[in-house]
């Protein structure tokens, strides 16, 4: 029988692969996780990481925020859960709205998987189309469509789409993909399938890879001429790039916003909001009429989440943060860098704002077959010496993530380790 305190071999019993999803580490070497602070994070065995995923972004204030802490604990002795419209949900309603461009009316759900989908199924509604179109390679939440043409390996000719790993085959008949930063190909499907598009979504920094001039906008401007709704994925960029997100960093507005992770302060939140001719298909006051959208959310809102969250929000609006957070990335990125640099190695660092990902390819990345070029088992092998050297990350090749809680000497220490994996992992 396994030792009580063998929480590794205790976790393998009941989670498939010993995970509660994607991190892939080998059976039996994944940390179960005790505590977190700051930057910093503790197994059950007492080893201490510097934490470079940040719960995959959502603990952007660190974790253990206190006034984050605080203000849930205050809303929690209230009441944990209503169901119901509340008055912490009510004043983060307002502070979404005082932030985000495009966001007239607002509904939160508990996660940003639901925030994709519902803003997907309000296009829908609102519109009458049956397709929706997305980029080759985002991920954008465990729905069908958020899948869809991201971890399969043999590529369909586009606009059709990757089945592999939805569970869905109907996505072969809804979704239509595109080439992430090709404008004149993203176009040219636009225009061929206009009739039946409801929607077009899009992580405006798309994983790690940056917008190229005018992509952006010009989508903008596409889905605009033909009658098709925008939807920006802001479950990543949101509050990390800018207090207003992707819409303030790169001055394009959507129709349509799905919010999640760094929202909460590291509590699970989602919101999605946008025009509000398009959030009225969730009015209730239309059942069952065909502009109808069901939604309807148990824990979304709830107060202490949306206290959470608002404590959030006043972090975020201290003076300087912005400034800091693309600093320490900048220099994330500039350190990864000279590392690869003088190991040899040809790689691109991808990344804006406090997000960096390292590719290891000798020709720049743009778009995600420009992702699959790379030597992405590499890059597995580097992240797991990283793991076992005291880095908690996720080694199946996703970004890293710098929260708040990083200073300078955390950037340098994770430097120091990645240049030291380098050589040991090329031996391997």
């Amino acid at each position: 029988m396994n030792s009580p305190e063998n929480f590794r071999d205790r976790a393998l019993q009941f989670f498939p692969g010993g995970s509660n999803g994607e991190y892939g580490i080998p059976e039996g070497d994944a940390p179960v996780i005790e505590r977190g602070h700051g930057c910093r994070v503790w197994d059950t065995d007492g080893r201490e990481y510097l934490d470079m995923t940040m719960a995959w972004g959502a603990a952007l204030v660190g974790h253990a925020h206190p006034k984050v802490l605080e203000a849930a604990a205050a809303a929690a002795s209230k009441g944990a859960n209503f169901a119901a419209v509340n008055r912490p949900m009510v004043e983060l309603a307002e502070r979404i709205a005082d932030l985000s461009p495009c966001v007239e009316r607002i509904r939160f759900v508990a996660s940003g998987t639901e925030s994709t989908m519902l803003c997907l199924r309000m296009a829908r509604a609102a519109t009458g189309r049956p397709k929706i179109l997305k980029f080759e390679g985002a991920y954008h939440g465990q729905h069908p469509e958020g899948v869809t043409s991201l971890v399969g390996s043999d590529l369909p000719e586009l606009p059709q789409p990757d089945p592999a790993g939805t569970g869905a085959p109907s996505v072969e008949r809804d979704v239509l993909v595109a080439p992430y930063n090709d404008l004149a190909a993203t176009q040219q499907i636009l225009t061929d399938h206009a009739a039946d598009l409801a929607a077009v979504i899009v992580e405006p920094l798309h994983r790690c890879i940056a917008p190229v001039d005018g992509f952006l906008q010009g989508l903008r401007e596409a889905t605009t001429r033909l009658g098709i709704v925008l939807v920006f994925d802001e479950v990543v960029t949101g509050f990390r790039l800018a207090l207003g997100g992707a819409q303030e960093y790169y001055g394009v507005s959507p129709d349509l916003v799905a919010y999640g992770k760094g929202l909460g302060g590291g509590f699970p939140i989602g919101a999605y909001g946008g025009q509000s001719g398009i959030m009225e298909v969730v009015n209730e006051q239309r059942l069952p009429g065909p502009n109808y959208a069901w939604s309807a959310s148990t824990t979304g809102g709830n107060p202490v989440s949306s206290a959470a969250a608002l404590a959030a929000i006043d972090v975020f609006s201290e003076p300087g943060v912005y400034d800091r957070l693309h600093s320490l990335g900048s220099q994330l990125r500039t350190v990864l860098g000279q590392a690869l640099d003088q190991a040899g190695e040809a790689t691109q660092v991808l990344g804006d704002g406090p997000l960096a990902q390292a590719a290891f390819l000798d020709r720049p990345v743009h778009s995600h077959r420009d992702w699959l070029a790379a030597d992405r088992k590499r890059g597995r092998v580097v992240m797991l010496e990283l793991l076992r050297r005291g880095v908690f990350l996720n080694p199946m090749g996703t970004k890293l993530y710098l929260s708040l809680a990083h200073g300078e000497s955390d950037i340098d220490e994770l430097a120091t380790h990645f240049a030291a994996a380098l050589p040991i992992t090329h031996q391997a």
